[in-house]
């Protein structure tokens, strides 16, 4: 009877959980068949690669918008990344006192805050100081919603390193440094990426601090120190237009920035499958 009783509560438990899967990706693959049935037929070499023409003329594309999403989002990774992975290894290996413990709360809060928050803080500190949106400005404004989820995942991932392959490594006399960086580090770079990744994929399809920094503009990028367009402004700016051919557009952006963020997790995932 408890065989039975057990077995039967594994079903259930195993339909269950089987149920909240497939519920949760229902709304997913609604989001990407929308999107791919709207976006598919404006994608083309021209949308990749020219500039956007005014109201009323045919063709053109959002090529400015996609090289300003790769300076903006490079810019950012070269400022959140390693202070997060920085702020990762302390809070990880440094951080049991006082001021560890205010830095993680400060890591927990601002993982939670809104976008827009960002946005403002790369206004106020960026663009009212210089006189100008930049991609400086834009780069700045993601880098802070990228450090704490950066700094978060990073931190887990040391955790999770067995203390016994520290303490062998001073054992061996290794100071505690080299331990870190070539030891603790090296046996768990495959959670960082992954976080780093997940860091990357949420700041590309921001839109809000973009709005408050890079501004965004009709041209090729003119240098990291001007407004510089981008694709998740960009496909705003169409949306909330009357015209058809512009809403089109948007869904081809929309569809873009999806399939970007995808080749960038795939790529990375398996390049890095057998190397770590």
């Amino acid at each position: 009877m408890k065989w039975n009783r057990r077995k039967i509560t594994d079903r259930v438990m195993s339909f269950l959980a089987a149920a909240c899967v497939v519920i949760a990706i229902i709304p997913l693959l609604s989001i990407l068949y929308t999107v791919t049935v709207n976006g598919i037929s404006a994608i083309n070499l021209d949308f990749l690669t020219q500039l956007p023409k005014p109201v009323g003329e045919a063709g053109g594309g959002l090529g400015n918008a996609i090289q300003g999403t790769l300076i903006v989002v490079g810019i950012a990774c070269m400022i959140g990344l390693p202070i997060g992975v920085f702020s990762g290894i302390y809070l990880s290996e440094y951080g049991e006192n006082r001021f560890g413990r205010m830095v993680s709360f400060v890591a927990d809060v601002l993982t939670g805050t809104p976008s827009i928050v960002a946005g403002m803080f790369g206004y106020t500190f960026i663009v009212l100081y210089f006189g100008s949106f930049s991609a400086v400005a834009g780069g700045v404004a993601l880098s802070v919603l990228m450090i704490p989820i950066v700094a978060r995942t990073t931190e887990e991932s040391l955790r999770l390193v067995p203390g016994s392959i520290r303490e062998a490594s001073l054992a061996l006399g290794i100071s505690r440094w080299k331990t870190i960086l070539h030891i603790v580090l090296s046996t768990a770079r495959s959670g960082i990426i992954t976080g780093s990744l997940l860091a990357i994929a949420r700041v590309s399809g921001e839109t809000a601090p973009l709005l408050f920094t890079s501004f965004g503009n009709m041209f090729w990028a003119g240098g990291i120190d001007k407004p510089i367009s981008t694709l998740p402004v960009q496909i705003y700016t169409y949306a909330v237009t009357p015209f058809p051919d512009w809403h089109a557009k948007a869904w081809g952006g929309a569809l873009l920035l999806i399939v970007l963020v995808l080749i960038l997790n795939i790529g990375v995932r398996f390049i890095t499958r057998k190397k770590y």
